[in-house]
């Protein structure tokens, strides 16, 4: 029910990236979520077909880790970060090294991707001060890329949303993204090898002894669910190891199953040097990130001599028992239930459903690694023609996908799906009934405004 006060509450606060007046049009407003489905104040049920914004990976209240959260509620919620740590934050650290590729076994927890980001931006530059190469702060990103609403994180990234906070803090650089350049190359493989090997050339160019890290997300989400090739990382690994330079991979978006590994790492077999996650290892119950270190970068913050050399950084809560404990929970889920196993047969019928969608005319690509995938809409398939601005299918699909019931990530031309890993087969089928229907009917609403 809509309360009285909700009006004048919701003017009262900001809803993310939406303007508040188009925002009360028709206002969202959830109360209530249970495996792969929201409720919202009026009783409608929606398909949650991105797991909470890519979060809630294990459906929402999964019954474990609610459970894991209640027990640690009954022994300890919060230490002080400055006096020691906790026996669940070392247990955590343990449970998340055993997973983690290669040896990045030096863990920290936050409390969520943005942190994680911030803390792994910082441990570069302090890792080569130490190490005796002052010069090499720089960081180089993408273009389209989107690493976190903070401002060292929102500075590596290279999404429009920053536009509004410019200037951006210095030393980070861009490349361009494979998306920019495709329809310059025959083939997507030698779009991304092109863009790879870009990246030796921006090196030489800013000089390689000021340059210490390099940031890309495996898959892309604000640029549209962007797959580079396993060559693409290849290559990037072999330059960063050439120049001494850091290589860091998001994770905050494909971490925790979606892509059919724990890690997207895994799935391109490439291990960078330092990974940053947050979203999936939360469950949706509470903010948690963490960033996980290569160990020789680690042991040159371990000494006993009179320099008190340690990382000099801290939040609040890091370390905050209560997430740790639903860290340790989503991993033991994750991997009893062979839920990344799992995100890799609901990716295959996931995937054949959408490019059902090719029948409207209307896709010109789906892309993506198991259950994260997107889709790219256009106006004429046969000319890859672009819907015009001011008549975009991606505002006419949110408008049919909420009034069908189902939670997307929409922009202008693509939307993406990631939905839970503990999605049934019918529920899977429901879904992209959902998303087929929402389709035809926005494809109805362009089209008559022609």
């Amino acid at each position: 029910m809509m309360k009285p006060y909700y009006e004048k509450t919701i003017k009262h606060t900001f809803i993310d990236f939406m303007q508040t007046s188009k925002f009360l049009e028709n206002p969202l407003i959830f109360n209530r979520a249970e495996g792969v489905y929201f409720w919202d104040i009026h009783g409608k049920r929606y398909f949650d077909g991105i797991g909470g914004i890519f979060v809630a990976s294990l459906g929402h209240r999964h019954p474990r880790i609610m459970e894991a959260m209640r027990k640690q509620m009954e022994l300890l919620t919060f230490a002080a970060p400055l006096h020691g740590t906790t026996d669940i934050t070392l247990e955590f650290v343990k449970r998340l090294g055993e997973v983690s590729p290669g040896n990045l076994n030096y863990i920290k927890s936050f409390s969520g991707g943005s942190e994680s980001i911030e803390a792994a931006l910082k441990l570069v530059r302090q890792y080569f001060k130490q190490t005796g190469h002052n010069d090499k702060m720089k960081c180089i990103s993408n273009y389209l890329s989107y690493h976190g609403a903070t401002f060292a994180a929102m500075s590596a990234g290279g999404s429009p949303r920053k536009d509004k906070f410019e200037p951006q803090m210095p030393g980070f650089v861009k490349l361009y993204s494979p998306k920019q350049l495709r329809d310059s190359f025959p083939s997507w493989e030698e779009t991304c090898r092109f863009c790879a090997n870009l990246l030796e050339k921006t090196i030489l160019s800013e000089n390689p002894d000021t340059i210490g890290a390099v940031i890309v997300e495996p898959i892309c989400n604000t640029a549209g669910i962007i797959t580079p090739t396993v060559e693409y990382f290849r290559i990037i690994r072999e330059i960063c190891d050439k120049y001494n330079v850091l290589l860091i991979f998001d994770e905050v978006l494909t971490g925790f199953g979606k892509t059919g590994d724990m890690f997207a790492a895994q799935t391109f077999g490439v291990t960078p040097d330092i990974i940053c996650s947050g979203k999936g290892l939360s469950a949706g119950v509470i903010p948690i990130g963490s960033f996980m270190v290569r160990e020789d970068i680690g042991d040159v913050f371990y000494s006993t001599d009179k320099n008190n050399v340690n990382f000099a950084h801290g939040h609040t809560f890091s370390g905050f028992p209560l997430a740790d404990a639903v860290g340790i929970e989503v991993i033991n889920v994750l991997e009893e239930e062979r839920l990344p196993q799992r995100a890799r047969q609901m990716g295959t019928y996931l995937k054949a459903r959408l490019e059902e969608l090719s029948k409207y005319g209307i896709i010109r690509e789906v892309r993506g690694k198991g259950v994260l995938l997107g889709v790219e809409i256009v106006e004429d398939s046969v000319t890859n023609k672009p819907f015009p601005e001011d008549n975009n299918f991606g505002d006419a699909l949110k408008k049919t996908s909420i009034k069908n019931g189902v939670i997307l990530r929409i922009d202008p031309d693509w939307f993406a799906i990631a939905p839970p890993l503990i999605s049934t087969d019918a529920q899977l089928e429901e879904l992209c009934d959902l998303i087929e229907k929402s389709v035809k009917e926005a494809l109805d609403l362009v089209t008559a405004k022609h």
